[in-house]
C-alpha cells in the first residue's frame, strides 16, 4: 500500500466507530469503492504483456515485484462503454481470496476518489433484479454526498476461472 494511503487508512482508522474503510473510484461517472484493507497499491497504467485468447476485458499481466498480477478492466468487465485511458487512469491491486487461496489483480478505473468510512448499518443490500441483472459482484450500495456508491465484494469481482486469472506467489 503506498504511504500516502496507509497514511490515510491510519488516520480513519482511528476514528474507526464500526464501520468500513473504503476506497472509492470512479467509473463512467458511477462511484463504487472496495475496503481498504484489500488495497495492495494504486499504480498509474502501464503497458500490459497481453494473454492470447483472453476474453477481453482481460487487459493482459504484469510483473509486480516479481509476482505475476492479471489486469482487468472493469469498464469491460462490467459492460460499459470503453473510453480511452488518461491520466487520470489507474489500476488499483487488489489481494483476492479464491478456492485457489490468495491472489492479487489490478482492476483499470478512470480514477480514485476519496477514502471514506461507511458505518455498517450505512451499506444497504444489494436489491433483487431478478436473474437478468447478476449482482454477485455487489456488496452493497450507500450513499455519500448525494452520490450512490457501490461497494464491490473483491472475491467475487474477479471470476477465477478466468484465463489469467492467477497466484501472486
Amino acid at each position: 500500500m503506498s504511504e500516502s494511503l496507509q497514511n490515510t487508512a491510519a488516520r480513519l482508522d482511528s476514528r474507526n466507530d464500526g464501520g468500513t474503510e473504503l476506497l472509492t473510484f470512479v467509473l463512467s461517472g458511477e462511484h463504487y469503492a472496495v475496503d481498504i484493507l484489500r488495497v495492495q497499491e494504486i499504480r498509474g497504467w502501464e503497458s500490459v504483456t497481453r494473454i492470447p485468447n483472453a476474453p477481453v476485458y482481460v487487459k493482459g499481466v504484469i510483473n509486480l515485484r516479481g509476482a505475476i498480477v492479471p489486469i482487468y478492466d472493469l469498464r469491460q468487465r462490467f459492460e460499459l462503454d470503453v473510453q480511452p485511458y488518461t491520466k487520470q487512469t489507474v489500476v488499483i491491486v487488489l489481494r483476492l481470496h479464491n478456492a485457489r487461496g490468495e491472489c492479487s489483480a489490478g482492476v483499470v478505473v478512470d480514477a480514485v476518489a476519496d477514502v471514506l468510512l461507511a458505518r455498517d448499518e450505512e451499506i444497504t443490500r444489494t436489491p433483487d433484479f431478478g436473474a437478468s441483472v447478476p449482482t454477485e459482484s455487489i456488496r452493497g450500495l450507500f450513499t455519500h454526498d448525494g452520490k450512490m456508491v457501490m461497494v464491490l465484494d473483491v472475491d467475487n469481482l474477479i471470476d477465477a476461472a478466468s484465463p489469467g486469472a492467477g497466484r501472486s506467489d
